[in-house]
């Protein structure tokens, strides 16, 4: 049995982790979120301010906040940075058209006074670039879901994954959602 592993069992047994769920809009985040906790996806808004769901799954209460992406909403992101344990970056593979977009809002976010910081007031920020509608023939990325798009190899500050999905079928959602619970509780638990 692994140590390490029982011992951030026994420390999270129902902590709850909060993280935020941002991207540009119509990328699919409310559909995720609806999707994570079993309601109908038919119909959708676009969301004008922001969501929030809890997750719970392997002995966490995952807060997910899912803030809208509308160009006039993006300013206020940073607002929401405060006690975020993760970020869930959503991408929508099949909108070649906003990829550009996408890559630069990323930029501008990870270059945020509280984000650029590995640790800032009390948290470290990682997310997944949840790459959303794979189970459309427009998805760009099957094999490389963004990594050259957005240039993440770049990206030395923050640890990130990515993981391509689908919101509306919820094939790996779950996977990139075990990666940020394993990278957040490796470093707040085995910091003490």
């Amino acid at each position: 049995i692994n140590l390490l592993s029982l011992s951030i069992q026994v420390q999270t047994k129902g902590v709850g982790l909060r993280t935020l769920q941002i991207g540009l809009d119509n990328a699919g985040k409310t559909t995720i979120l609806k999707k994570f906790n079993g309601e109908d996806i038919d119909t959708i808004s676009p969301t004008l301010g922001f969501n929030i769901k809890t997750l719970e799954h392997r002995n966490f209460k995952l807060n997910i906040w899912d803030v809208g992406g509308q160009k006039s909403l993006r300013s206020y992101w940073r607002n929401y940075f405060e006690s975020t344990d993760g970020l869930i970056w959503v991408v929508d593979s099949a909108d070649r058209l906003r990829l550009e977009d996408c890559k630069q809002e990323l930029s501008g976010l990870l270059l945020e006074e509280d984000t650029a910081s590995p640790i800032a007031g009390g948290f470290l920020i990682n997310f997944i670039n949840t790459a959303t509608r794979q189970d459309t023939e427009e998805a760009k990325w099957k094999k490389d879901p963004g990594k050259r798009a957005l240039d993440l190899d770049s990206i030395k500050t923050h640890h990130w994954c990515i993981q391509g999905c689908s919101a509306v079928t919820g094939e790996h959602l779950l996977t990139g959602i075990d990666w940020l619970m394993d990278d957040i509780s490796s470093r707040i638990f085995t910091s003490d």
